[in-house]
């Protein structure tokens, strides 16, 4: 096969841009060959090992319309060279994200592309295709200049090459290359994401790819990767124990792991605290904010004092959920710990 280059027609596009490359092929950028502002990632495959592959994520993608998976656009493993064009995500990789922030992403930004994730591997999942090969580099982020700017709607998953392998084990992948060549250090980058049971060459599910989302959740908080039972708060205080919970039940045996993406999602929109012993008092639920800026009713507009619940003059309600006594439904302040009317204490005990 010859090499590609800028400029070379590849179907209906000509190439412009290598976005990267690998021991089994390239990616390009590449535009339309009339219609110039419509531009594409085209891969292209350098080695014949990799045609099948490629003709595996084509066919696998082929199906799957959502959001936050990368769409397949054209597909010929027979074209000289073989290539897949897909939609051109503008961004960066996840991997690229990990490594500029050594110490972890900010939580907010990890949740987002966290849930990002489990959405595009429901779908793959309900479409009884499993990914096999989830890790920073196959997660795609498009987004601006401020991480702040990232949404679960930023995420786009590709390389979907082995979701079709059925007969894929460890020994094969090793096979395949030399662990000290480029390629054989993205295989080594590839086992380090692997369930168990495929590892050891087992049948796999949709928990597989499960497993590999806990490594990567791990490394977006902490730069890097589980060792034994480790948890992310121990490396980074200011993790919270939800997402310890969420990690460790991922991260572990077959039998103890989240079943589904939808069942992980389900965790991430709860983000329940972890259970309170019976007897053991409950601080009662975070009164709602003091509206302190408001300094005149709206409605009378005399003055009133930060924190009323109502206005005094004119009876207008001013918080949006005043702070009541369970017992006698008296108004107390939002932090008193025993209601002034009838002396309950404001704290329950399940």
């Amino acid at each position: 096969m010859a090499e590609p280059k800028a400029g070379d027609r590849v179907s209906e596009y000509v190439l412009v841009e290598q976005l990267g490359a690998g021991s089994f092929g390239q990616v390009w950028k590449a535009n339309h060959h009339i219609w110039t502002d419509q531009l594409v990632a085209v891969k292209i495959a350098t080695d014949p090992q990799y045609v099948r592959n490629l003709r595996s994520e084509g066919v696998a993608v082929h199906g799957l319309k959502h959001p936050n998976i990368v769409r397949a656009i054209g597909l010929d493993p027979y074209a000289d060279p073989p290539y897949l064009t897909m939609e051109l995500v503008d961004g960066v990789s996840l991997r690229h994200l990990i490594d500029s922030n050594p110490s972890g992403l900010p939580v907010d930004t990890v949740v987002a592309i966290f849930e990002g994730l489990l959405l595009a591997l429901q779908e793959a999942h309900s479409n009884n295709l499993i990914h096999r090969d989830i890790k920073p580099a196959n997660i795609l982020i498009h987004h601006g200049q401020d991480m702040s700017d990232i949404t679960a709607g930023s995420v786009r998953v590709t390389d979907f090459g082995l979701g079709r392998a059925q007969d894929l084990t460890t020994a094969s992948i090793m096979q395949s290359g030399s662990m000290l060549t480029e390629q054989g250090k993205s295989i080594s980058g590839t086992l380090a994401y692997m369930a168990p049971e495929q590892l050891e060459g087992g049948p796999v599910d949709a928990r597989s790819d499960i497993f590999s989302c806990g490594v990567v959740l791990f490394e977006m908080l902490t730069g890097k990767r589980p060792q034994g039972r480790e948890l992310p708060s121990q490396i980074r205080k200011d993790v919270p124990g939800w997402l310890d919970e969420t990690f460790a039940r991922c991260y572990t045996r077959l039998e103890h792991r989240y079943s589904s993406a939808e069942q992980v999602l389900s965790a991430l929109q709860r983000r329940e605290p972890p259970p309170v012993p019976a007897g053991r008092p409950v601080p009662p639920p975070p009164p709602p904010p003091i509206r302190r800026s408001l300094t005149h009713c709206p409605q009378c507009k005399r003055k009133v004092e930060p924190g009323d619940n109502f206005c005094i003059w004119c009876s207008c309600q001013l918080a949006a959920n005043p702070h009541r006594c369970p017992s006698c439904r008296a108004y107390p302040e939002p932090y008193d710990r025993f209601c002034i009317s009838c002396g309950q204490s404001l704290t329950r005990v399940d």
